[in-house]
């Protein structure tokens, strides 16, 4: 694949604006799926399934299945509908999206056209310096996942070169809210960075709704960003790119970029875009060209005759708009207030993905100082050693536990990240590896006294340097002790006796 050339940055915003839009899809929890009685599993039970057992007949598009809507996922839609701001139509329906989808049995997909369930709604998306930017959204509509299909033979696992394809229907059905922006203008140097945050507040406000993991690594959560250019001074819109599924907020930063810098370059030749979806390369961070696409009529979207309307009552609206958590920038400034952390620090967490175990470990008993320092760093550390997520490692109540024992004077800082490598080596609670590996800080004056009785028996120059008031030269005598005592000393009531001990 021939390396497009690509314009500066900087100069193709000089000449061109930037028009983003993004299509973002959210897989619901529920559990079962959108349209049959399949079980809809949680995430890692879900990865482990063997190929085409999670299915029933409606999601292999059996002759005389017929589909049956899951109520908890309209509930679920409707929730994040008012989350972002929009009205909740009285009445909407399913549509048939007709398209070859070689992962789909019934070679359509049931979503939701021109009367989806909310509309007209608008999200705010905070920037790393605090800017608020309105994103408006046009419509949030219900549809169905197709499956995935794995392509055998190849070198790169792309279809391009694959000797067959094997078709897994797990995921066939898995019900899904696409939300759908309108244009979006004005955001100009910034594009990048509007388009990470956005897809950072659909995360924050799914998860808080708590309908879907929302891990953008494991497709719970995937972005389709639309980006055109159009030169300044000029009303008309320039044609556009569907850059597909990226996988990470950092992904959708990259390519957002990639396409400003690759379109402005072939418009600056003299060239013309071709309207596509295109693919995003997290190697080599370009993207390259799907297929080409034209407006939805393309589809041949019609009526699903097989399900009646969606009628949600007034009462439910109203009872679901009641339940609604806290807006995501509202929570994140209430939160560093009550915190009183800096923006650095607060972006440590909010960057790190961070912030709700955070609030668990505080809620279990930890200051917001000490959740913070262990969570963006020895547990980040270790997390990055073995290429998982953070969260996976260790609950916020033994982060917050094992933080009591640092308070109470049982642990030093140095023996604590033993026992936190305990915890997460599975060896159990904070307590319970400090009572198995016999890590708890030597609290009898009576040793510590014989070991720097030792050390000092050991130095007399060093003893002879702190009678005549030299002080920093115990430093000698507490490392000594510290080696003796393996680490399981406080160091400051350590220099406390030795002084003691020299002055005698």
């Amino acid at each position: 694949m021939a390396t497009a050339k690509l314009m500066d940055f900087d100069k193709a915003l000089e000449m061109f604006e930037p028009v983003l839009g993004f299509e973002v899809h959210v897989e619901l929890n529920t559990n079962t799926k959108m349209f049959s009685d399949a079980p809809n599993p949680a995430n890692e039970l879900y990865h482990a399934a063997e190929p085409n057992t999670l299915i029933a007949p409606v999601d292999l598009g059996l002759p005389g299945s017929l589909p049956v809507v899951n109520e908890t996922a309209i509930r679920s839609s409707i929730s994040l509908g008012l989350a972002l701001g929009c009205s909740i139509a009285p009445s909407s329906r399913f549509a048939r999206k007709n398209y070859f989808y070689p992962d789909l049995g019934k070679n359509y997909q049931i979503s939701q056209f021109d009367e989806p369930i909310a509309f007209e709604g608008s999200v705010e998306v905070e920037l790393e310096d605090g800017t608020i930017v309105q994103i408006p959204i046009e419509r949030a509509h219900m549809e169905e996942d197709a499956g995935k299909l794995t392509h055998m033979g190849g070198a790169t696992g792309r279809i391009q070169g694959a000797e067959y394809s094997l078709v897994d229907y797990n995921r066939a059905g898995v019900p899904l809210v696409e939300i759908v922006t309108k244009t979006i203008f004005g955001t100009e140097h910034r594009a990048p960075e509007v388009a990470k945050a956005y897809v950072a507040t659909i995360r924050d406000i799914v998860r808080s709704l708590g309908i879907s993991e929302a891990r953008l690594e494991r497709g719970n959560l995937r972005c389709d960003a639309n980006v055109s250019l159009r030169p300044r001074g000029q009303e008309k819109l320039g044609t556009r790119t569907e850059t597909k599924n990226v996988n990470s907020m950092r992904s959708v930063e990259r390519a957002v970029r990639y396409e400003i810098q690759r379109q402005a370059q072939i418009l600056a030749d003299g060239g013309t875009i071709t309207q596509e979806t295109r693919h995003w390369h997290e190697d080599t961070g370009t993207t390259s060209p799907g297929r080409p696409k034209s407006d939805a009529d393309d589809y041949r979207y019609f009526p699903e005759p097989d399900l009646v309307p969606v009628e949600p009552a007034a009462e439910l609206i109203e009872a679901l708009r009641a339940e609604l958590p806290e807006q995501p920038v509202a929570r994140r400034r209430r939160l560093m207030a009550e915190w009183g952390f800096t923006d650095l620090e607060f972006q440590d967490v909010r960057n790190g993905g961070l912030l709700d175990v955070v609030v668990a470990t505080i809620e279990a008993g930890a200051t917001p100082a000490t959740a913070r320092k262990w969570w963006t760093g020895e547990i980040t550390r270790l997390a990055n050693a073995q290429e998982k997520d953070a969260t996976e490692l260790v609950s916020p109540e033994n982060v917050a536990a094992l933080q009591k024992l640092v308070d109470a004077g049982t642990l030093t800082d140095k023996l604590a990240r033993q026992v936190l490598e305990g915890v997460i080596a599975g060896e159990g609670t904070p307590q319970e590896v400090v009572d198995s590996r016999g890590l708890a800080v030597v609290s009898d004056d009576g040793a510590l006294i014989a070991a720097i009785d030792e050390a000092l028996a050991a130095q007399p120059d060093v003893l002879a340097k702190i009678k005549d008031g030299k002080v920093q030269a115990a430093g000698a005598v507490i490392g000594a002790v510290m080696k003796a005592m393996k680490g399981q000393a406080d160091a400051a009531r350590v220099r406390e006796l030795v002084l003691e001990r020299a002055a005698q």
